[in-house]
């Protein structure tokens, strides 16, 4: 993927998208740290935020923030639109599904001359670890 978009292929690069593809939720930076240090030798702090921006810029990751202003990344879905599930429980975050109907919903609420650059879209709820057993 990294060689695919005509880029070097770097062990940080490779160690961090490697990790985002494993993982089942978008993550942030300190969950990303520990990922990818864990058995391995650490990555500098200033590398890893590097890196990230690196994927996002390249569309090979992108990047939310959450309630608490922090990013959290992920490389499960790179397409736009889609949404975001957070769990106001755990605060794990999910990507949803993209979907053309979303973008549409969401642009036809916009007024007269008003354009978009991006739809975001974040669902908060319980996630299904964290709702009661129904």
């Amino acid at each position: 993927m990294i060689r695919g978009v005509g880029a070097r292929l770097t062990g940080p690069r490779l160690r961090v998208l490697s990790e985002l593809l494993r993982a089942d939720q978008a993550l942030t930076h300190l969950d990303l740290q520990r990922r990818v240090e864990d058995g391995a030798e650490a990555i500098d702090r200033v590398t890893l935020y590097r890196v990230l921006d690196w994927l996002a810029d390249n569309g090979l990751a992108h990047r939310v923030a959450g309630p608490d202003r922090v990013f959290r990344f992920s490389a499960r879905s790179t397409e736009t639109p889609h949404g975001h599930f957070r769990c106001v429980q755990c605060g794990r975050m999910y990507c949803l599904g993209a979907s053309a109907d979303l973008a549409r919903s969401v642009l036809a609420t916009l007024p007269d001359g008003f354009t978009e650059q991006r739809v975001e879209v974040t669902v908060s709820g319980l996630c299904a670890d964290c709702a009661p057993a129904h």
